[in-house]
């Protein structure tokens, strides 16, 4: 893909950022930076894109992305109502490679901090035992107002270094550079797929929007997503329906058609190709989950 190359703004004399955004809805468009970026999903559910990595996210998320990875969060189309009570929050710190200085993280007492940073390249979900601490680290740096924010910063990634669960997003780095004319191209196939994944989209459809004709864009897609336009409604449709199976009371059927897909027996062969699991199955592993209506008497605008 050819994401959007976003500039990052730091404060006066200040070596990293670090922020608390409460927003309608996050920012909505593919993009990447140089910086690392380190977030907490505190309210909030939709799709992620990380690199070639599709799936849902849900408030409690904690991920690392790593520097030039591209990545897009899109919140469900109930953020989006006009009607809608929802928000959604996040604390979000970026920093450089460079912070701490190649000499600093090559030292034997950080090699896990050197190695998350390293990992990082891929996109890292953190999670299971101490990300609590973490996401306590996270709130007390937001609101640090004196002494050494660089070295609570370092105590942070050396505790998410320490969490017994990070799992590798991507499949592999994203090297390539970015050409900043294509981003609009990329975010009108992405926005116009994410509206009308439980349809039908044809090639013809989605070349017509992209602005090129279907077999340029075949090639299009696939040179720069690593995957084909069809593969990529496949996932899209599959996390929605985990989506529906986790949070809904919907039977299977239902959420098979309410997911785009118009064959039964499709859904189950691809749910589990995807899953490892057929979809009854996933769905009797999930309860219904409680979904927040409280909104704060003002938002914050998206960055």
């Amino acid at each position: 893909m050819k994401p959007l190359l976003l500039k990052v703004p730091k404060g006066l004399q200040k070596s990293f950022s670090i922020r608390q955004d409460v927003v309608l809805y996050f920012y909505d468009r593919w993009h990447y930076h140089p910086e690392l970026e380190l977030i907490h999903i505190e309210q909030g559910s939709g799709t992620q894109f990380v690199g070639d990595n599709i799936r849902n996210f849900r408030s409690g998320d904690l991920l690392l992305i790593g520097p030039n990875l591209p990545h897009y969060w899109r919140c469900d189309e109930k953020y989006f109502q006009r009607e809608s009570q929802l928000y959604a929050q996040a604390t979000v710190v970026h920093f450089s490679e460079e912070i701490f200085g190649k000499s600093f993280l090559a030292l034997p007492e950080n090699k896990a901090i050197h190695e998350l940073l390293t990992n990082s390249r891929r996109g890292l979900k953190i999670s299971g035992g101490g990300t609590q601490e973490v996401k306590a680290l996270l709130k007390d740096l937001l609101n640090q107002k004196s002494g050494n924010t660089v070295i609570s910063l370092l105590r942070i990634l050396e505790s998410l270094a320490q969490c017994a669960g990070v799992e590798m997003l991507s499949e592999l780095p994203f090297q390539e550079e970015f050409d900043p004319y294509d981003t609009d191209r990329i975010n009108h196939i992405y926005q116009y797929s994410i509206r009308n994944f439980q349809k039908k989209i044809s090639i013809e459809e989605i070349s017509e929007v992209a602005s090129i004709s279907p077999n340029s864009f075949c090639r299009y897609f696939k040179s720069r997503s690593r995957k084909t336009y069809s593969q990529f409604l496949l996932e899209l449709r599959i996390g929605h329906a985990c989506k529906l199976l986790a949070e809904t009371n919907l039977s299977v059927a239902q959420v098979c058609y309410e997911s785009g897909f118009n064959n039964f027996a499709n859904f189950n062969k691809y749910f589990k190709i995807y899953t490892g699991k057929s979809p009854l199955l996933y769905q009797k592993e999930f309860r219904k989950m409680p979904v927040s209506t409280n909104r704060p008497s003002s938002l914050n605008p998206v960055p």
